[in-house]
């Protein structure tokens, strides 16, 4: 597994935890959507670089 490809699928899991921390502390929906997509994004692609 590359370097990179590495970075990235942690630092989704780092926005995971940001979108349940700010729902846990009730921001709007819009904020926390902003951020899971990001997450997925990241997740995403440091995925397809494994590959």
């Amino acid at each position: 597994m590359s370097t990179g490809a590495m970075v990235l699928i942690v630092f989704g899991l780092f926005l995971v935890g940001g979108c349940i921390s700010f729902v846990k502390q009730g921001l709007p929906k819009s904020v926390v959507a902003l951020l899971a997509v990001g997450a997925v994004f990241s997740i995403a692609a440091g995925v397809l670089k494994i590959g």
